[in-house]
């Protein structure tokens, strides 16, 4: 693995560990793709600290049982705000 795709790795991991971020809220911080992040802590990172692997994986699984709240509250501002200009 390339020196620069190790240390993407672990800069993704690290702010996901310390922000509680989404894959997609990191992938534009980061300018890459969703995919890029989820291959980078879902396949890479294990490799490089196991650790820090782990504590992702528990944010990220977290994330992923509660994105049904976050993905109606997105859709009830978008509703809101379209019934507000008629």
């Amino acid at each position: 693995m390339q020196e620069h795709i190790k240390k993407r790795a672990l800069d993704i991991g690290t702010y996901i560990m310390e922000s509680s971020s989404t894959v997609r809220r990191t992938a534009e911080i980061f300018g890459v793709s969703k995919s890029t992040v989820h291959k980078d802590v879902t396949e890479r990172l294990p490799q490089i600290n196991k650790q820090l692997s782990a504590e992702v994986k528990n944010i990220l699984d977290s994330n992923k049982a509660e994105r049904h709240i976050r993905g109606g509250e997105a859709t009830k501002r978008k509703y809101k705000h379209s019934s507000e200009e008629d």
